[in-house]
């Protein structure tokens, strides 16, 4: 029986648990920051440790004997954790820190691109000193978006002409003070195209769009995400076969221009697009699941996911290794009242009748069998059915049961909302 660690403590990592554990007999094994009571239950053993100290993190693989480990998080991605378990003999699904610079390092992205020539580039310049970059947008005609070089968490980064005017943007760089990518506004509808590697193949998942910003309709500021949603045939309505050939042979270039590089990825590739009136363009990558996307995916993975990480670890995954149910699903987040800017913590919150509803626990606090609010997002629910507007309606039904300073997207997964993004696309083109 395979020995899995997985690192990270949030609604992603319980998504990722859970698939292992409905899919294959792996015994997993868990370290976070905060307990997951998800994981907490579905794990062998557990470690509370800060998910970059790699020190505490190898010696927990070391003493439980775990042969492969599945990087949830990008912050110990880019500490290192894999190289350092790499060193120790311990196989991973998530890339060496140099490979992740994809996504901990947005220049380096934008310069790979464009020294590979590969599709899908906006246009952008790097600055690294902050009153070039001031000058830059108090000279430039039309919007930007103002992008930190480093992690933001996806909270990071703001739109000209949609979060902040000129002023706004040149007092961001201001609050940044340090190295920012200033690039073209793109109009459009934005998708998710993940991707499992190893090194060499690459194997898509189902699309996905996620809703950032926190109200509903699209309003309010960004968040780490609020709830997402996939279609029966793992396409979108306004992505075409065209643009989903196009998005993914964008990532086939990127691996192997990683290769050349001499860092092969392996691990999760996540390409966020941006589908505009000329195709798809590259917003950014990840190089690990998205979150919530995560929940969308892996609620459908119906192969063998003990599998999925050998063929990524030994270089051997094939198309016929995944497989994906057809289904849509809908995955609504609950999170704090206050979120993001000022979320209520220590608050207690109760879950109702969930129904067909998968549960998954992100960062929440369970004492004395009761749940408590942190300062993040709570938990979700996934609703998953033969149509959208079902799952929508097993998603809804469970969110609406919580009780508790908490609140969610009711939109996210509506007909509504899918409509528009229908009719937006169909605008522009």
């Amino acid at each position: 029986m395979m020995k899995i660690l997985v690192v990270g403590g949030g609604g992603r990592e319980h998504a990722i648990a859970s698939a292992l554990r409905r899919t294959s007999e792996a015994e997993i094994f868990s370290v976070m920051s905060k307990k997951n009571p998800g994981i907490a239950r579905l794990a062998t053993e557990m470690c509370l440790a800060t998910e970059t100290d790699l020190t505490r993190i190898e010696a927990f693989a070391g003493k439980t004997g775990v042969t492969h480990a599945i990087i949830g998080p990008e912050a110990p991605l880019e500490a290192g954790v894999v190289d350092r378990l790499s060193a120790a003999g311990i196989e991973c699904v998530g890339p060496t820190k140099n490979a992740a610079r994809i996504e901990t390092d947005k220049a380096f992205c934008r310069n790979l691109m464009t020294n590979y020539k590969i599709d899908g580039n906006p246009d952008y310049r790097v600055f690294h000193d902050t009153s070039e970059a001031i000058a830059f947008v108090k000279d430039h005609e039309g919007d930007l978006a103002v992008k930190p070089i480093g992690l933001t968490g996806g909270k990071g980064v703001r739109i000209m002409g949609e979060q902040v005017d000129q002023a706004g943007a040149i007092a961001y760089i201001r609050e940044v003070n340090g190295g920012v990518v200033l690039e073209e506004r793109l109009q459009g509808e934005e998708f998710t195209l993940q991707a499992f590697v190893d090194g060499f193949h690459i194997v898509p998942m189902p699309l996905v769009q996620d809703h950032k910003r926190a109200g509903e309709g699209d309003t309010g500021p960004n968040t780490g995400g609020m709830g997402s949603y996939s279609m029966p045939d793992h396409m979108l309505p306004f992505v075409s076969g065209k643009d989903h050939t196009r998005a993914l042979s964008i990532m086939a270039s990127v691996v192997a221009a990683l290769k050349k590089e001499g860092h092969p990825f392996k691990g999760i590739l996540y390409g966020q697009f941006m589908n505009t009136a000329k195709g798809p363009k590259v917003i950014e990558f990840n190089a690990r699941f998205g979150d919530p996307e995560a929940m969308n995916v892996l609620t459908l993975l119906s192969s063998d996911f003990s599998k999925v990480v050998t063929g990524i670890t030994e270089g051997t995954l094939t198309a016929t290794d995944v497989v994906f149910e057809k289904a849509a699903t809908v995955c609504k987040y609950l999170v704090p009242d206050g979120y993001p800017q000022a979320a209520l913590s220590g608050r207690p919150l109760v879950t109702g009748k969930k129904g067909n509803a998968l549960l998954y626990y992100a960062n929440v606090e369970e004492r004395e069998g009761k749940l408590y609010t942190l300062t993040s997002r709570t938990l979700a629910f996934v609703g998953k059915a033969d149509t959208l507007p079902e799952a929508e309606q097993i998603a809804e039904k469970a969110a609406s049961a919580v009780m508790g300073d908490v609140f969610h997207r009711s939109d996210i997964g509506t007909q509504a909302l899918l409509d528009q993004r229908i009719a937006h696309m169909k605008e522009l083109r």
